[in-house]
Protein backbone atom coordinates (compact mmCIF):
# COMPACT_ATOMS: atom_id res chain seq x y z
CA UNK A 1 0.00 0.00 0.00
CA UNK A 2 1.24 3.31 -0.97
CA UNK A 3 1.71 6.00 1.42
CA UNK A 4 -0.55 8.27 -0.40
CA UNK A 5 -3.54 5.28 -0.23
CA UNK A 6 -2.43 4.74 3.71
CA UNK A 7 -3.01 8.56 4.84
CA UNK A 8 -6.27 9.00 2.70
CA UNK A 9 -7.81 5.81 4.93
CA UNK A 10 -6.51 7.32 8.21
CA UNK A 11 -8.54 10.76 7.33
CA UNK A 12 -11.71 8.89 7.62
CA UNK A 13 -10.82 5.54 9.53
CA UNK A 14 -12.92 7.07 12.31
CA UNK A 15 -16.52 6.97 10.88
CA UNK A 16 -17.54 9.52 13.69
CA UNK A 17 -14.95 12.03 13.63
CA UNK A 18 -14.97 11.88 9.78
CA UNK A 19 -16.19 15.56 8.39
CA UNK A 20 -16.16 13.94 4.61
CA UNK A 21 -14.01 12.11 2.49
CA UNK A 22 -10.46 12.41 0.42
CA UNK A 23 -10.58 12.15 -3.14
CA UNK A 24 -7.54 11.10 -5.66
CA UNK A 25 -6.06 14.20 -5.20
CA UNK A 26 -5.56 13.72 -1.24
CA UNK A 27 -7.72 17.18 -0.55
CA UNK A 28 -10.38 16.59 2.49
CA UNK A 29 -13.83 17.72 0.99
CA UNK A 30 -16.14 19.92 2.96
CA UNK A 31 -19.14 18.94 4.41
CA UNK A 32 -21.55 19.40 1.80
CA UNK A 33 -25.24 18.23 1.20
CA UNK A 34 -23.98 15.11 -1.21
CA UNK A 35 -22.55 13.04 2.15
CA UNK A 36 -26.28 12.69 3.24
CA UNK A 37 -27.70 11.20 -0.24
CA UNK A 38 -28.62 7.06 0.34
CA UNK A 39 -26.99 4.37 -0.69
CA UNK A 40 -28.20 0.97 -0.92
CA UNK A 41 -25.62 -1.87 0.47
CA UNK A 42 -25.60 -4.92 -0.58
CA UNK A 43 -23.84 -7.86 1.31
CA UNK A 44 -20.77 -9.99 -0.68
CA UNK A 45 -23.43 -12.04 -2.67
CA UNK A 46 -25.40 -9.01 -3.93
CA UNK A 47 -28.48 -9.18 -1.66
CA UNK A 48 -29.54 -6.31 -0.41
CA UNK A 49 -28.96 -5.24 3.72
CA UNK A 50 -29.64 -1.98 4.42
CA UNK A 51 -29.64 1.72 3.32
CA UNK A 52 -26.36 4.12 4.62
CA UNK A 53 -25.20 7.36 4.17
CA UNK A 54 -22.87 8.44 1.53
CA UNK A 55 -20.28 9.43 4.38
CA UNK A 56 -20.77 6.05 5.71
CA UNK A 57 -20.33 4.31 2.36
CA UNK A 58 -17.47 5.87 1.44
CA UNK A 59 -15.78 5.30 4.93
CA UNK A 60 -16.12 1.96 4.22
CA UNK A 61 -15.20 2.23 0.32
CA UNK A 62 -11.68 4.34 1.52
CA UNK A 63 -11.13 1.18 3.96
CA UNK A 64 -11.50 -1.36 0.72
CA UNK A 65 -14.00 -2.78 2.93
CA UNK A 66 -16.21 -2.37 0.14
CA UNK A 67 -16.62 -1.54 -3.65
CA UNK A 68 -18.76 0.57 -5.81
CA UNK A 69 -21.77 -0.91 -8.15
CA UNK A 70 -22.17 1.35 -11.18
CA UNK A 71 -25.32 0.55 -13.38
CA UNK A 72 -24.09 2.27 -17.17
CA UNK A 73 -25.89 1.48 -20.14
CA UNK A 74 -28.02 -1.45 -18.74
CA UNK A 75 -24.78 -3.20 -17.49
CA UNK A 76 -23.47 -3.73 -13.78
CA UNK A 77 -19.85 -2.54 -13.46
CA UNK A 78 -17.66 -3.01 -10.73
CA UNK A 79 -15.14 -0.38 -8.77
CA UNK A 80 -12.79 0.56 -6.35
CA UNK A 81 -12.97 3.81 -4.51
CA UNK A 82 -9.42 4.62 -6.26
CA UNK A 83 -10.63 3.61 -9.93
CA UNK A 84 -14.04 5.50 -8.76
CA UNK A 85 -12.45 8.55 -8.29
CA UNK A 86 -10.53 8.55 -11.12
CA UNK A 87 -13.59 8.00 -13.83
CA UNK A 88 -15.13 10.50 -11.94
CA UNK A 89 -13.22 13.37 -13.97
CA UNK A 90 -15.30 12.41 -16.90
CA UNK A 91 -18.36 13.56 -16.45
CA UNK A 92 -20.12 12.92 -19.74
CA UNK A 93 -20.44 9.32 -17.64
CA UNK A 94 -22.41 10.54 -15.39
CA UNK A 95 -25.85 12.44 -15.79
CA UNK A 96 -25.47 15.39 -13.45
CA UNK A 97 -29.33 15.34 -12.34
CA UNK A 98 -28.87 11.19 -11.88
CA UNK A 99 -25.89 11.69 -9.13
CA UNK A 100 -25.66 13.62 -5.88
CA UNK A 101 -22.09 14.92 -5.40
CA UNK A 102 -18.70 15.30 -3.37
CA UNK A 103 -16.79 18.01 -4.01
CA UNK A 104 -13.49 18.87 -2.97
CA UNK A 105 -10.94 21.62 -3.71
CA UNK A 106 -9.89 20.31 -7.32
CA UNK A 107 -12.48 17.28 -7.93
CA UNK A 108 -16.25 16.26 -7.74
CA UNK A 109 -17.04 12.23 -6.71
CA UNK A 110 -20.24 11.37 -8.06
CA UNK A 111 -21.81 9.46 -4.97
CA UNK A 112 -22.41 5.47 -5.90
CA UNK A 113 -25.91 4.52 -5.42
CA UNK A 114 -25.02 0.90 -4.36
CA UNK A 115 -21.96 -0.53 -2.53
CA UNK A 116 -20.93 -3.80 -1.87
CA UNK A 117 -19.50 -5.41 1.24
CA UNK A 118 -16.35 -7.63 0.40
CA UNK A 119 -16.43 -9.38 3.77
CA UNK A 120 -20.21 -9.58 4.67
CA UNK A 121 -21.95 -12.69 3.11
CA UNK A 122 -24.91 -12.55 6.33
CA UNK A 123 -29.12 -12.53 5.16
CA UNK A 124 -30.77 -9.18 4.87
CA UNK A 125 -33.22 -8.86 7.98
CA UNK A 126 -36.28 -9.41 6.83
CA UNK A 127 -38.63 -8.03 9.55
CA UNK A 128 -39.67 -3.98 9.26
CA UNK A 129 -38.84 -2.33 12.33
CA UNK A 130 -42.53 -1.01 13.49
CA UNK A 131 -41.79 2.65 14.51
CA UNK A 132 -43.42 6.15 13.67
CA UNK A 133 -40.97 6.11 10.95
CA UNK A 134 -41.85 3.61 8.70
CA UNK A 135 -45.62 3.64 9.63
CA UNK A 136 -45.48 7.31 8.30
CA UNK A 137 -43.44 6.06 5.28
CA UNK A 138 -45.74 3.30 4.54
CA UNK A 139 -48.89 5.18 4.29
CA UNK A 140 -47.00 7.96 2.42
CA UNK A 141 -47.79 10.88 5.03
CA UNK A 142 -51.22 10.30 4.21
CA UNK A 143 -54.55 10.41 6.70
CA UNK A 144 -55.75 6.60 6.25
CA UNK A 145 -59.14 7.86 6.46
CA UNK A 146 -60.01 11.41 5.00
CA UNK A 147 -57.33 10.48 2.29
CA UNK A 148 -55.25 13.80 2.34
CA UNK A 149 -51.76 14.41 2.51
CA UNK A 150 -50.22 16.34 6.11
CA UNK A 151 -46.90 16.91 7.57
CA UNK A 152 -45.51 14.70 9.86
CA UNK A 153 -46.46 17.36 12.42
CA UNK A 154 -50.27 17.26 11.47
CA UNK A 155 -50.35 13.55 12.15
CA UNK A 156 -51.37 11.36 14.55
CA UNK A 157 -51.40 7.37 14.61
CA UNK A 158 -54.70 6.14 15.33
CA UNK A 159 -55.39 2.27 16.74
CA UNK A 160 -58.19 1.14 14.30
CA UNK A 161 -59.38 -1.29 17.31
CA UNK A 162 -59.16 1.23 20.21
CA UNK A 163 -56.65 -0.15 22.91
CA UNK A 164 -59.74 0.22 24.87
CA UNK A 165 -61.11 -2.58 22.96
CA UNK A 166 -58.10 -5.11 23.00
CA UNK A 167 -56.69 -3.13 20.03
CA UNK A 168 -52.60 -4.18 19.75
CA UNK A 169 -49.53 -2.08 18.35
CA UNK A 170 -49.13 -4.22 15.07
CA UNK A 171 -48.78 -3.12 11.81
CA UNK A 172 -52.14 -4.62 10.73
CA UNK A 173 -53.78 -2.09 13.61
CA UNK A 174 -51.82 0.84 13.49
CA UNK A 175 -52.70 3.85 10.51
CA UNK A 176 -51.83 7.03 9.74
CA UNK A 177 -54.83 9.83 10.64
CA UNK A 178 -54.89 13.74 10.76
CA UNK A 179 -55.96 15.21 13.99
CA UNK A 180 -59.25 16.04 12.73
CA UNK A 181 -60.11 12.38 11.61
CA UNK A 182 -58.73 11.13 14.90
CA UNK A 183 -60.83 13.31 16.93
CA UNK A 184 -63.89 12.13 15.07
CA UNK A 185 -63.26 8.60 15.33
CA UNK A 186 -62.82 8.81 19.12
CA UNK A 187 -62.37 5.69 21.11
CA UNK A 188 -64.36 3.57 18.33
CA UNK A 189 -63.91 1.53 15.66
CA UNK A 190 -63.95 2.74 12.15
CA UNK A 191 -67.09 1.13 11.79
CA UNK A 192 -68.89 2.76 15.18
CA UNK A 193 -67.51 5.88 13.92
CA UNK A 194 -69.48 5.82 10.39
CA UNK A 195 -65.85 5.83 8.60
CA UNK A 196 -63.93 3.92 6.26
CA UNK A 197 -60.08 3.08 6.00
CA UNK A 198 -58.72 4.19 2.65
CA UNK A 199 -56.55 0.67 2.47
CA UNK A 200 -56.10 -2.17 5.03
CA UNK A 201 -52.89 -1.29 7.59
CA UNK A 202 -50.76 -4.40 6.36
CA UNK A 203 -47.14 -5.20 7.45
CA UNK A 204 -44.54 -3.87 4.68
CA UNK A 205 -42.46 -6.40 2.87
CA UNK A 206 -39.53 -4.37 3.12
CA UNK A 207 -38.65 -1.09 5.06
CA UNK A 208 -40.91 1.64 3.25
CA UNK A 209 -38.46 4.26 2.98
CA UNK A 210 -36.84 2.40 0.52
CA UNK A 211 -39.92 2.35 -1.52
CA UNK A 212 -40.55 5.93 -1.21
CA UNK A 213 -36.82 6.01 -2.60
CA UNK A 214 -37.80 3.40 -5.39
CA UNK A 215 -40.35 6.23 -6.65
CA UNK A 216 -37.26 8.76 -7.51
CA UNK A 217 -35.39 8.18 -11.16
CA UNK A 218 -31.83 8.64 -9.21
CA UNK A 219 -32.54 5.25 -7.24
CA UNK A 220 -33.77 3.33 -10.47
CA UNK A 221 -30.80 0.92 -10.27
CA UNK A 222 -31.40 0.01 -6.67
CA UNK A 223 -35.05 -1.65 -7.86
CA UNK A 224 -33.25 -5.14 -9.08
CA UNK A 225 -31.96 -5.82 -5.69
CA UNK A 226 -35.00 -4.76 -4.44
CA UNK A 227 -37.59 -6.82 -6.29
CA UNK A 228 -39.27 -9.58 -4.28
CA UNK A 229 -39.17 -12.01 -7.01
CA UNK A 230 -35.70 -11.38 -8.69
CA UNK A 231 -34.42 -12.87 -5.08
CA UNK A 232 -37.08 -15.73 -4.82
CA UNK A 233 -37.24 -17.16 -8.17
CA UNK A 234 -35.75 -20.79 -8.63
CA UNK A 235 -32.34 -21.86 -9.80
CA UNK A 236 -32.16 -24.48 -11.90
Amino acid sequence: MSHARHDRKAHIDDEDAAVGVVGADGVLAIRNEGLDAKVLVLNRIYMAVRVITARRAFCLLARDAAEVIDVHQGQYLNYDFESWTEIAALREVFPREQYDWVRTVGLEIPVPRIIRLLGYDRLPRQEVRLNRRNLFARDRNMCQYCGKHFTTAELSIDHVVPRIMGGKDSWDNLVCACIRCNARKGGRTPDQASMRLIRPPVRPKRNPMISLRLGQRKYESWRAFLDDAYWSVELK
